[in-house]
């Protein structure tokens, strides 16, 4: 005999699950914050990789060198690109090529430096030939002036994208955005030198790097 059917009391639908369900709520994994994974080129592809930014950094290749070693083939991540890239800057020469020295010869020693110095300028000394040739030719004509100002404006936008990029990326303390605001009002309004730049904001910037790592001008706190 079937027993009585009892109607269902509404408290002991919501205590009870439905089948299948354990009554558990899972919770999404939380996004791990390990750095990406980089890759160590080998010596082929550290000279190839730098022809390729070599061959496509028409106007400068600061914007091709970090899309290709950070995005592309994710030789370093975006903070080791900055750090090397922002030592280039401040030593004499170009910082993209002393950034290529420093990068060669941190994955393959003395032949990866010159690996990477010899493919960045190898393709680029080749066109810079032909087309020193040509201007020297062609380069009084009037329609070769507006060629060569967009040219000059598409580099310039490209230099701004890259850093506004990396800036993006790098996820900057405020005090350091307060002294990259105040190195760029320095060089594009009030025309400062880039070596007086570097020389009066650099112990700034490593004295509030110090105190944002709590090694100096802190207390310890228990």
């Amino acid at each position: 005999m079937a027993p009585p059917f009892r109607p269902t009391d509404p408290a002991d639908a919501r205590r009870s699950p439905g089948p299948g369900v354990t009554g558990e709520t899972s919770l999404p994994a939380a996004p791990d914050p390990s750095p990406p994974a980089t890759v160590t080129p080998s010596r082929l592809e550290l000279f190839l990789g730098y022809v390729k930014i070599g061959l496509f950094g028409f106007g400068g290749v600061a914007a091709w060198a970090r899309r290709v070693i950070v995005e592309e083939r994710r030789w370093l991540t975006e903070r080791d690109y900055a750090e090397v890239l922002g030592l280039g800057q401040v030593l004499p020469g170009p910082n993209v090529g002393n950034a290529a020295v420093m990068i060669g010869r941190r994955f393959h020693g003395l032949a990866g430096a010159v690996l990477a110095t010899g493919g960045i300028y190898s393709a680029p000394l080749v066109i810079l030939i032909a087309l020193c040739l040509l201007y020297d030719r062609y380069g009084r004509l009037p329609e070769v002036k507006p060629v060569m100002a967009g040219i000059a404006a598409a580099a310039a936008g490209m230099v701004i994208g890259t850093a506004c990029k990396m800036v993006g990326k790098l996820k900057l303390a405020p005090e350091a955005v307060a002294l990259l605001l105040v190195a760029a009002f320095c060089a594009a309004w009030l025309r400062l030198s880039l070596p007086l730049i570097v020389l009066a904001l650099a112990p700034l910037s490593i004295a509030a790097s110090l105190w944002r790592a709590g090694l100096i001008l802190r207390r310890a706190t228990s």
